[in-house]
C-alpha cells in the first residue's frame, strides 16, 4: 500500500460534529446580533447555495441593504474560518497520533533517513543538509493580528474537543468558552483600518518564532540527530532546518523598508532568542538542585559556580544553580549590549562562548550519571543555540538591479571615473566594475559632493549590514538577492556597492551575491549569465570563501505573470538543469532559492511535491524557499503543524538528493522534446490573451476587484511598481489574488488546455505518451496536479457574474475565451490522468470544499452586488471597507489564494 500523505488521514466525522457544534454557535451569536429577518435570509442564502440555485439566491442579495450586507457578510467570512480551525486541529492531532503510534506518513523523516543510510555518503549527506524556509514581506494574510489571536484561543479549545467527549472536561463550561470567543469574533473588526508598516509586519511575524518555530525545529532538530544516531550515523554538527527572513531587508519597491528597520527586524529578533533563552535558563536553574553531597561536578562548572553572584546558604552545595545563576547574568550583559549596546566586560564575545558554557553542564552530568537529566530543557537549549545563535533567522537583503545600477552611475561620476555609466556596453561596464572592485581600493563615497536620497539611503542600509554582521554574527545576513537580474554587471554593481562598506574586496565578499532570475527572457539568459560570472577570478574568489556555493534565486511569481503556468514551470526546470551543470563544469556547487507563493499561479502548491519534482541533481545539499502571507498561518499557526511542515521540507529535501528518478534516460530526453513543443505552444497562446488582446486589460480592471485587492492594507508594499492600471507593473500577489477572488483562477491553468490539445491531435499515440509522462515523471505528475487543484478551485459560473460588470460587450466577451480555455483545460486534465473528475486523487481536499464552498460562494456573489453599488455611488467611503470583508472571506475559503 503507498503511503499517504497525513492530510488523508483527517477524522472526517470528527470535523463534521465539530463544525456543526461551530455553526450552531455561530448562528445562536447571529441571532442576538441581528434582526430575525435578516438570520432567516443568512439561513435561506446557504441552502439557495448548497442547492446551487444562484439565480434566486441572487435576486436575494440584491434587495438586502448596505447594513444587512455587512452582517451576513461577516456571517459568511467567519464560517470558513471556523472550518478551517477545525480541519487545522485535526491535522495536529493525527499528526501526534501517527508519531506516537509509530505509524508511516509520507514526509515522516524516520522513514527518510532509513533510505539515506544505506548509501555510502549518508553522514555527509545528513551532515551538510540545510533547509531554509524564508518568511518574506510578501504579506496576502488580510486578517489582524487581533483576528489571529483569536482563531489560536479557538485552536486550543478544539484541541480539547477529545477530552470533552470522554468526560474528562466539563462540556458546559467548554462550550461557554468557545461561544465566548466565537462573539468576540464576530463584534470584531476583520480587516486592518491602516496600511501596515514595515515594524508591524516585523513585530507580527515574530509572534509564529514564540508559537511555533523555535518549538518545532529544536524537536526536529534533535529528531533528526537520534534517528541518524539509531542507525550508526554520528553527527557533529547537523543544522537541517535554518530559518530565513526578508522582513526588514527586502527594499524591492518598497520605500519603507531603511537602515533603521532593517537594524530593527535583526535586533527584535535577537531580543525574542534571548528572551527565549533566558526562560530556558530560568527552568534549569529551578530544576537542577543537584547538591554535591549527593553528586559530583566536574571542575568546569564549578568554575562557573564560583564565578556566581549567587551567594545564598541555600546554594552552597548546589553549584548547577549558582553555574545557571552565573550564565544568565553574562546572557543579560549580552543582550543589553547586543540590542541597547550597553558594555560589558562579563559578557558573550559571540554564541560560541555560550554554547560552550551549556556544553560544560551537559558533560558534567555525562561524567556523574546524570545523562537522564539532558532528555529535556537542556537538549532544547542546546538545539535551539545551534539553530538561532543570537540572531533567531538570516535576514536576506533584497534590490531591484535598476537602483543598484543608478548608484553606482552616481558614485562613479562624482568620482570623477565615468560620467555616464548607464549608457556604456555591458562589456564596457564590465571592465570599469572589475578594475574597481580589484585593482583600486578607494571609496568612491568618501567625497564631499552632495549625494540623492537614493544613494544615502542605500549606503546607509549597506553601512547597517556590516555594523549588524559584526556585532551579531556573520550569519545574521548571508545574502543580498538582485531582482530583475539580467546582466553580470548587475552582480558586479551590488559589489562594489558593498565594497563602499567593507563587506567585499577583491579576496572575500562576506555577503553572497545573489542574482534573481524573473521573467522568461531572464531565465532563458540565466545560464549565459552565470557562465559568463563564474568565469572570473574576482568571482571564484568570493565562492572559495563561500565554500564554493554560489546561490540562484529563481523567480515563479513574474515568471508566471510574464509567459504564463506551463512556460513557467518548464523554463524554471530547465533553468535548474542548465546552471547545474554549468556549476558542475566550473567546480562551482550552484543552490537554488525557489521564489514560491502561496497560490500555484506564483509556484505553490504541495511542498512535498514541489521539491521532489524538482530536476534530479539540482538539490546539492541545501534549499531555500519562501513562505509568505496567509501559507505562514495555515503551516506554522502552532507547533504541531509547524514541525509536521518543517519535516515535510527536510523529508522532501533528502528525498530527492537520493532517490533516483525511475524513468529511463531516453525516455527523458523524449519528454522534454515533448514539452518543449507543448510549452511553445502555451507561451504563445497565454500572450496572446494577457498581452495580445485589445479588450483584456478592460476585461480584467472591470471584471475583477483589482481595484478593491489593491486597496487592501495587506502589507507595507504599494500594489504595483507604476500604476495598478498596467499589468506589467503591477505586483504578482494583486494579479494572482484578483484571479482568485473572481474563480477564475487564471494564472494556475490559462494555456494548459489548448496547448496539450494541439499535440494529442498531432498523432494518435500522443494521449497515451502524456498519460505515461504523468505516471512516471514526478514533474509533470506534480504540473498537472496543480492543475486539477486550481481548477477545482474555480467557478466560472461566479466568474461569469463578474464578467456582467463590464458594460462594454466586446470586453464581455473576452470571459468567453477564458471559458472555453477553461472547458477545455478541465477535459484535457482529466483525459491525461485517467480520472472521471477533479481531485480523484485528494480525497481530503475534495471533501474539504465540499463543505466549505457553498460558504464562501455566497461572499462572491455578495462581493459582486458590494462593487456594483460602489460603481454606482451607492455606497459610502465607510461601506467601501465591506468589500474587504467578502475579499477576506474568500480568502479565507480557499486557503491559498495570495
Amino acid at each position: 500500500m503507498a503511503i499517504q500523505k497525513l492530510e488523508n488521514y483527517t477524522n472526517k466525522e470528527t470535523i463534521q460534529e465539530e463544525v456543526g457544534i461551530l455553526t450552531n454557535i455561530l448562528q445562536d451569536v447571529a441571532r442576538q446580533i441581528m434582526s430575525e429577518e435578516t438570520f432567516d435570509k443568512i439561513i435561506e442564502l446557504g441552502n439557495l447555495s448548497k442547492q446551487d440555485d444562484y439565480s434566486q439566491l441572487m435576486d436575494i442579495i440584491s434587495q438586502l441593504t448596505n447594513d444587512e450586507l455587512e452582517v451576513i457578510a461577516r456571517y459568511f467570512a467567519v464560517l470558513p474560518l471556523l472550518i478551517n480551525i477545525s480541519e487545522d486541529v485535526d491535522l495536529a492531532y493525527e499528526i501526534n497520533h501517527q508519531n506516537n503510534l509509530g505509524q508511516d506518513y509520507l514526509g515522516k523523516i524516520s522513514t527518510t533517513i532509513d533510505v539515506v543510510a544505506e548509501r555510502e555518503d549518508a553522514a555527509e549527506i545528513l551532515e551538510n543538509l540545510n533547509v531554509v524556509p524564508v518568511l518574506t514581506a510578501h504579506p496576502t494574510q488580510v486578517q489582524r493580528q487581533s483576528m489571529l489571536d483569536l482563531t489560536k484561543h479557538i485552536h486550543e479549545l478544539l484541541r480539547r474537543y477529545r477530552d470533552v467527549k470522554l468526560g474528562l472536561m466539563n462540556r458546559t463550561k467548554w462550550l461557554d468558552e468557545l461561544r465566548c470567543y466565537v462573539e468576540i469574533i464576530m463584534q470584531t473588526e476583520m480587516i486592518r483600518e491602516k496600511k501596515l508598516k514595515v515594524t508591524n509586519e516585523i513585530t507580527n511575524v515574530m509572534d509564529y518564532y514564540n508559537s511555533a518555530f523555535i518549538k518545532a525545529v529544536t524537536k526536529l532538530q534533535r529528531e533528526y540527530k537520534n534517528l541518524a544516531a539509531d542507525r550508526g550515523i554520528e553527527l557533529v554538527n547537523p543544522r537541517p532546518i535554518t530559518m530565513g527572513m526578508w522582513i526588514g531587508g527586502d527594499r524591492d519597491g518598497n520605500p519603507f523598508v531603511t537602515a533603521e528597520t532593517l537594524k530593527l527586524s535583526a535586533l527584535t529578533q535577537c531580543e525574542v532568542i534571548m528572551n527565549y533563552y533566558h526562560e530556558q535558563l530560568e527552568k534549569l536553574y529551578r530544576n537542577f538542585s543537584l547538591s554535591t553531597k549527593i553528586v559530583a561536578v566536574s571542575p568546569a562548572v564549578q568554575a562557573l559556580a564560583d564565578l556566581s553572584a549567587d551567594a545564598s546558604v541555600y546554594r552552597e552545595h548546589e553549584p548547577y544553580r549558582r553555574a545557571f545563576h552565573y550564565i544568565q547574568m553574562k546572557l543579560a550583559n549580552t543582550r543589553d549590549y547586543l540590542i541597547h549596546d550597553q558594555k560589558n566586560d562579563e559578557r558573550y564575545a559571540n554564541v560560541r562562548e555560550f554554547k560552550a558554557d551549556i556544553i560544560a553542564i551537559k558533560e558534567s552530568l555525562e561524567e556523574n550519571k546524570g545523562a537522564a537529566l539532558l532528555k529535556g530543557d537542556l537538549t532544547e537549549l542546546l538545539e535551539a543555540i545551534e539553530a538561532f545563535g543570537f540572531y533567531l533567522a538570516s535576514i536576506d537583503m533584497r534590490q531591484d538591479s535598476s537602483v543598484h545600477e543608478a548608484s553606482v552611475a552616481e558614485l562613479l561620476a562624482s568620482a570623477k571615473i565615468v560620467e555616464d555609466y548607464s549608457s556604456l556596453s555591458e562589456e564596457e561596464k564590465c571592465q570599469v566594475l572589475l578594475k574597481e572592485l580589484v585593482e583600486d581600493p578607494r571609496i568612491l563615497s568618501a567625497t564631499h559632493i552632495p549625494k540623492s536620497e537614493q544613494l544615502e539611503k542605500e549606503l546607509a542600509i549597506f553601512a547597517a549590514a556590516r555594523e549588524l554582521k559584526d556585532k551579531l554574527g556573520e550569519e545574521v545576513i548571508k545574502q543580498h538577492i538582485i531582482s530583475h537580474s539580467e546582466h553580470v554587471s548587475d552582480l558586479l554593481e551590488l559589489a562594489l556597492l558593498l565594497k563602499e562598506v567593507g563587506l567585499v574586496d577583491a579576496e572575500r565578499a562576506r555577503v553572497q551575491i545573489v542574482p534573481l532570475f524573473e521573467t522568461i527572457e531572464d531565465l532563458d539568459n540565466a545560464p549565459t549569465t552565470m557562465r559568463n560570472y563564474l568565469q572570473l577570478d574576482v568571482a571564484k574568489s568570493w565562492i572559495a570563501g563561500n565554500n564554493n556555493y554560489q546561490e540562484i534565486m529563481l523567480g515563479y511569481s513574474d515568471s508566471n505573470k510574464d509567459g504564463g503556468y506551463l512556460s513557467s514551470g518548464w523554463t524554471l526546470y530547465k533553468a535548474q538543469n542548465e546552471l547545474t551543470q554549468i556549476g558542475q563544469e566550473y567546480g562551482v556547487k550552484i543552490t537554488f532559492f525557489h521564489g514560491r507563493g502561496g497560490t500555484v499561479g506564483r509556484g505553490g502548491g504541495p511542498s512535498y511535491d514541489a521539491i521532489t519534482s524538482q530536476p534530479f541533481g539540482s538539490i546539492k545539499d541545501r534549499i531555500r524557499l519562501t513562505e509568505q502571507g496567509e501559507v505562514i498561518w495555515n503551516k506554522y499557526g502552532n507547533k504541531d503543524a509547524a514541525y509536521y511542515n518543517l519535516e515535510m521540507l527536510v523529508s522532501a529535501t533528502l528525498d530527492r538528493m537520493v532517490t533516483q528518478m525511475i524513468v529511463d534516460t531516453n525516455e527523458i530526453g523524449g519528454y522534454r522534446e515533448v514539452m518543449n513543443d507543448i510549452v511553445e505552444d502555451s507561451y504563445h497562446i497565454y500572450r496572446d490573451l494577457v498581452f495580445g488582446n485589445p479588450h483584456f486589460y478592460d476585461y480584467f480592471f472591470a471584471a475583477s476587484p483589482i481595484r478593491e485587492v489593491s486597496s487592501l492594507n495587506i502589507g507595507s508594499r504599494p500594489a504595483a511598481r507604476k500604476t495598478i492600471t498596467e499589468i506589467g507593473g503591477l505586483r504578482a500577489i494583486p494579479w494572482v489574488f484578483s484571479w482568485s477572488q473572481n474563480r477564475i483562477m487564471l494564472p494556475g491553468w490559462y494555456g494548459v488546455g489548448s496547448s496539450f490539445k494541439r499535440f494529442i491531435d498531432k498523432a494518435p499515440e500522443n494521449l497515451a505518451k502524456l498519460q505515461t509522462m504523468y505516471e512516471n515523471w514526478p514533474f509533470f505528475r506534480s504540473l498537472l496536479s496543480n492543475v486539477d487543484m486550481v481548477l477545482s478551485k474555480s467557478n466560472m459560473n461566479i466568474a461569469f457574474e463578474y464578467a456582467k460588470m463590464c458594460e462594454d460587450e466586446e470586453v464581455r466577451s473576452v470571459f468567453y475565451t477564458i471559458l472555453d480555455e477553461w472547458q477545455l483545460t478541465k477535459n484535457t486534465i482529466l483525459e491525461i490522468e485517467q480520472n472521471d473528475e477533479l481531485l480523484a486523487e485528494l480525497p481530503s481536499l475534495k471533501s474539504s470544499l465540499a463543505y466549505r464552498m457553498p460558504y464562501f460562494n455566497v461572499l462572491n456573489y455578495i462581493q459582486i452586488e458590494l462593487i456594483n453599488r460602489l460603481r454606482r455611488g451607492e455606497l459610502s467611503p465607510d461601506q467601501e471597507s465591506l468589500i474587504h470583508i467578502t475579499i477576506n472571506g474568500v480568502a479565507t475559503g480557499l486557503r491559498n489564494s495570495g
